[in-house]
């Protein structure tokens, strides 16, 4: 039923776009860039940063919808990580799939032990207001919530199982190279169990808000230089996470540049980069579950826009966007871990599920945008082409309504 309300939605609205008249429409303000932040299995229980490159605040309160959606699969595998320094040197001098080491007992050979199968599309429901405080501050409000599903047609259309193995099978990665045929498409398989014996454990339909974010951002006027287009805003962030998982507080800090370059027939590119940093559980309401020992989430962000305007001065954009974010793990774990899967089984990948955890990961996400005077639509399409599925592919709508 959701899914069809949400397509009336956008199909109402396109409706508007298209009957809506209106000869004139202010300058944009910096890149047209929503929520893109990716679905991870981890990084859904918890706060990230959404870089942010307007070149100034809001001058009037808007509304954003934004939907996503986003395919993920890991193999069942288990990992142990050995306690004793000296077993972590041995195990450090072998390459990891030849680590001999064997758990016995807590007593015998210590070691933490966790295990994890996640393979689930996920939706999620973001939405947020941003409140123009004068002209060089504002504050986003915005409440996120996902839903877990078996990612079946006509709602997954790109994220489901079978569209991307049609890819691997067709056109790239050969037949069924990570297992997901083997283990049966369109499943919901989503348990982790972390390093203290805590189980994070969620099934087909499960739907849950998982918290509430506070962005505040600040754009000051003496590093604005208008002569050249350049920008800049700062940016601090308060996550409140309210899932039974992980009840907790996380905060944040982000720092953005933003170039424009106005064309002679008017169009314009804009260039924006970014940073943060997040410090995750820096309050914890109740015991939660571990979802990485690395207590601190960095981002790089960049992106190139083109904006076409139209001579109703309405526009088109189009954007590409690079991110890398930290690992979840701490790295050195990744020189002693001793992971088991079901190699012989499956192609490739199947280690994914805790190795991809002590990798950084990045996305790579295009863009589209039509704008007119007090409503915005944004498409993209995002993709992990580190194939370390956080998410494997992952796409987007975002709407935005103006006062």
């Amino acid at each position: 039923m959701w899914q069809r309300i949400l397509f009336l939605i956008i199909a109402c609205n396109l409706f508007v776009v298209k009957a809506q008249q209106n000869d004139s429409i202010s300058l944009k303000n910096g890149i047209d860039k929503p929520s893109i932040i990716s679905l991870h299995h981890f990084g859904i229980f918890s706060s990230r940063i959404n870089q942010n490159f307007k070149t100034s605040a809001n001058l009037n309160t808007s509304f954003s919808f934004n939907y996503a959606s986003g395919n993920l699969f890991h193999p069942f595998v288990e990992a142990y990580i050995p306690k004793d320094p000296l077993v972590q040197e041995q195990q450090s001098q072998l390459i990891w799939y030849h680590r001999n080491f064997h758990f016995v007992d807590q007593e015998t050979t210590p070691a933490d032990y966790m295990n994890i199968i996640i393979d689930a599309v996920i939706k999620e429901f973001k939405f947020q207001l941003n409140i123009p405080i004068n002209k060089q501050n504002e504050l986003d409000v915005s409440l996120r919530s996902y839903l877990i599903t078996k990612g079946k047609y006509p709602f997954s259309i790109f994220t489901s199982d079978e569209s991307i193995e049609w890819f691997h099978s067709n056109i790239a990665g050969g037949e069924d190279p990570y297992g997901r045929r083997y283990y049966g498409l369109n499943q919901v398989n989503f348990k982790y169990t972390d390093r203290n014996g805590n189980i994070l454990e969620l099934h087909n339909n499960d739907f849950f808000i998982s918290g509430i974010e506070l962005n505040h951002f600040y754009y000051p006027s003496f590093l604005i230089n208008k002569r050249k287009n350049l920008f800049f805003n700062f940016g601090t962030h308060l996550g409140i996470n309210i899932t039974k998982y992980n009840p907790s507080i996380d905060i944040g800090a982000s720092a953005n540049a933003i170039k424009k370059f106005v064309l002679k027939n008017n169009n314009e590119f804009h260039f924006g980069v970014g940073t943060s940093a997040l410090r995750k559980n820096i309050i914890n309401f109740n015991n939660v579950v571990d979802l990485g020992n690395n207590p601190y989430l960095a981002t790089f962000e960049s992106e190139i826009e083109f904006t076409k305007y139209t001579k109703k001065k309405n526009y088109n954009s189009f954007g590409i966007n690079y991110q890398v974010q930290t690992r979840y793990n701490k790295l050195k774990e990744a020189d002693y871990y001793r992971l088991i899967g079901k190699w012989k089984e499956i192609n490739g990948g199947w280690q994914h599920g805790f190795s991809t955890l002590y990798d950084n990961l990045s996305y790579w996400s295009f863009l589209y945008t039509y704008a007119q005077p007090k409503f915005k639509i944004t498409l993209y399409f995002r993709e992990d082409l580190e194939v370390n599925n956080s998410p494997d592919v992952q796409t987007g709508i975002s709407l935005t309504i103006s006062k």
